[in-house]
């Protein structure tokens, strides 16, 4: 009865009827669904439990080598936390991938610049991988109802059928080992800023009206607002430049990553 009573009121928005009763009004603002963003991986107890879509972010590199994988043709991805569990998958003759602090963990196969997964022995198989901030928020999301990957790569074609699920959502910021970074921001902050242009979205939280107020600063030039991010700093000494460029590009595929029964595949 009262999914209809507020249908009725949308119905006398759209046909350009106005409501002047401030009750109605918040009626019909109230609902819509939300977006919200969870600036690190640390504050996803608070979020825990209350969104049907959690879209994870890590943009340099994790979540844009995810994307870059499936636009090459991997069949799917298996992302674990622990160093540990990629050795068991390795010692099962998986191709396993691992990083800690930007760089290949010594004796695995590659680590998460997207260029890895590029290669023609890739296609169709089946890898496993390891990250320092990207994995790990993926594992403290995997109880979520829907788990996305996202990232600038992928940004127009998530936005588009995020808009598509209408459902409530949170974009978790895998940040730098607990810590707040720009880079998955403002790509949090992009997210947010379509789907609430939509109208079919609203936000609350301080976090996600930030979040979309950086994206609007860094928009116009984001290679040369993060130019001085703390992460692409440290990447660029580890000559991974080529990397910086590639992830910072966005649109660059329409591929939706999504995570069901412990493994990345195409949605």
């Amino acid at each position: 009865m009262k999914k209809d009573y507020y249908a009725n009121c949308e119905f006398l928005i759209a046909i350009g009827i106005r409501i002047e009763d401030d009750f109605l009004k918040f009626a019909v603002m109230d609902h819509r669904k939300h977006i919200e963003v969870c600036f690190t991986p640390g504050e996803y107890e608070y979020f825990k439990g209350e969104y049907d879509i959690v879209v994870v972010i890590d943009v340099l590199r994790a979540t844009s080598a995810i994307c870059a994988a499936f636009d090459n043709g991997v069949k799917s991805i298996i992302p674990v936390a622990s160093i540990d569990e990629a050795r068991e998958y390795q010692n099962k003759g998986y191709l396993v991938g691992a990083e800690r602090k930007g760089q290949i963990v010594e004796g695995f196969d590659f680590g998460n610049s997207p260029y890895s997964y590029m290669k023609k022995e890739l296609k169709d198989q089946e890898v496993v991988l390891s990250t320092t901030n990207g994995t790990r928020a993926l594992a403290m999301a995997s109880d979520a109802p829907t788990v996305v990957v996202g990232s600038l790569l992928n940004l127009d074609a998530l936005c588009k059928w995020l808009e598509e699920q209408n459902k409530n959502t949170l974009c978790l910021c895998s940040g730098w080992q607990d810590k707040f970074n720009l880079e998955d921001t403002i790509c949090a902050g992009a997210i947010s800023d379509y789907l609430l242009k939509t109208g079919k979205f609203t936000a609350d939280e301080d976090a996600s009206i930030a979040a979309k107020y950086l994206y609007m600063s860094a928009w116009e030039n984001p290679l040369g607002y993060l130019k001085s991010s703390s992460h692409r700093r440290r990447l660029k000494n580890l000559n991974l430049n080529d990397d910086i460029k590639y992830c910072l590009t966005p649109n660059q595929t329409d591929v939706i990553p999504v995570l069901k029964d412990g493994k990345i595949i195409k949605a």
